[in-house]
């Protein structure tokens, strides 16, 4: 107990700080309007008086893994009431998308009162969350009202365990209140175990995310860019980059530009809010550039391509012949982003160096040798230029991620057994 009122006696302390930056306006950022007041417990009820399946996705990454596992759930069960609730506007939206299928809510701040408010107009049968979205005094006050808590599509890095490992009591207050924690892999599993989390509640399912299904609409209208964009020039895709790694991947574009004079960049920044600065950044370096908003059309001499929308990145990947994912040259800050996306296209991935939530995904990827990894900018340029002058090795690893993928496949079949 008094764990935990030290633990909310420090999140007071910082929430003003931190809901400043959730709430704070910037470029391309949806704006919450006055939905603020559902991060404080003040929820509209639902329009049905069942009792809804809770799916908790924090933002856009927890999002796109949770809707084929929502559209699952509702193909077995069809009145299936289903709230999700997202903390981030950019999560909303994309949810959003998915029509009356769901409904959706804000998700509470982790203060009791405000869990309570929002359990009280809810009333929902089971809590399911999306990978590991761990708030101490949401899970209490939702064990406490008999609600069961499934971790699904669970991972914990090593780098998350040391992290638990510091605040080792109130990670033993919490891991009592989950019911099942459904892990993508043994490693994850063990690593849960390490921290205390008894046996019995650790299933590995594997990851969801090799469930993805790339519709026939996704790969036409990538077919349709790539068109557009020029069927015979060298094409690469940074995908989900960061501040000061968007530097990097255009030094890496002007030595690929040496050999290859046509070659095209689509870059897609992972945070809406940052489009317009990259593009001022883009052309503050002289390179040709077009925003995907843009009424301007792609000739032969634009040499960066900015994706500057949200939920299009298959379509992008669609367009190009190889992927760098970002989050992976900024040192052990971020650890990677979803490598399975640009895989289950056939598309070859090059990561960086730091991939840490994504290990046991790209290590398998390695003995396949189906995956690059680039630990500087040079590298990175060598890999492309050596792909890029490879058009059967290009095919050799398409077939082989495909295959992969395939293998792979039946982690969404496992989780929803385990949560009906």
């Amino acid at each position: 107990m008094l764990v935990r009122l030290l633990y909310t006696l420090a999140l007071a302390l910082a929430a003003p700080l931190l809901l400043f930056g959730l709430y704070r306006s910037r470029p391309n950022k949806p704006s919450f309007g006055m939905r603020w007041k559902e991060h404080f417990g003040l929820t509209p009820k639902l329009n049905s008086n069942d009792k809804p399946l809770w799916i908790h996705a924090v933002s856009v990454g927890e999002c796109l893994a949770a809707i084929p596992l929502i559209k699952a759930l509702k193909t077995q069960k069809p009145n299936q009431v289903i709230l999700v609730t997202t903390t981030t506007s950019t999560g909303a939206e994309q949810i959003a998308k998915l029509g009356d299928l769901v409904e959706h809510r804000y998700m509470p701040i982790d203060f009791s009162f405000a869990v309570r408010g929002f359990l009280k107009a809810i009333k929902p049968s089971k809590l399911l969350i999306i990978e590991t979205e761990l708030w101490p005094n949401t899970l209490a006050t939702v064990h406490n009202a008999n609600i069961p808590i499934v971790v699904i599509n669970a991972r914990l890095s090593e780098k998350s365990q040391k992290n638990y490992a510091k605040v080792q009591p109130l990670f033993n207050l919490i891991h009592p209140y989950l019911s099942k924690i459904l892990c993508q892999s043994q490693a994850d599993a063990d690593r849960f175990a390490q921290l205390g989390v008894a046996s019995q509640k650790l299933t590995v399912t594997g990851s969801i995310k090799f469930d993805i299904e790339i519709s026939d609409e996704i790969r036409a209208k990538g077919a349709v860019l790539r068109t557009k964009l020029g069927q015979n020039r060298p094409i690469w895709i940074a995908a989900s980059t960061h501040k000061r790694e968007d530097e990097q991947v255009l030094t890496a574009h002007r030595q690929v530009l040496e050999l290859y004079p046509n070659a095209l960049l689509i870059l897609v920044p992972r945070h809406p809010e940052r489009f317009d600065a990259v593009f001022e950044l883009c052309e503050k370096q002289g390179f040709s550039t077009v925003r995907r908003t843009s009424s301007i059309g792609v000739v032969d001499k634009t040499q960066v391509y900015l994706g500057d929308t949200m939920g299009e990145l298959l379509v992008l990947l669609g367009a190009a012949d190889v992927c760098f994912m970002g989050g992976s040259l900024l040192g052990d800050k971020v650890g990677g982003h979803n490598v399975l996306e640009p895989a289950a296209l056939g598309v070859p991935v090059i990561i960086g160096p730091s991939y840490f939530n994504f290990k046991e995904i790209v290590e398998a990827l390695l003995k396949k040798e189906a995956i690059f990894i680039s630990e500087s900018t040079d590298l990175l340029a060598m890999t492309l230029h050596s792909l890029f002058g490879n058009a059967r090795h290009i095919n050799y690893i398409k077939q082989s991620l495909l295959t992969f993928g395939q293998a792979n496949k039946g982690a969404l079949k496992r989780t929803i057994s385990q949560v009906l």
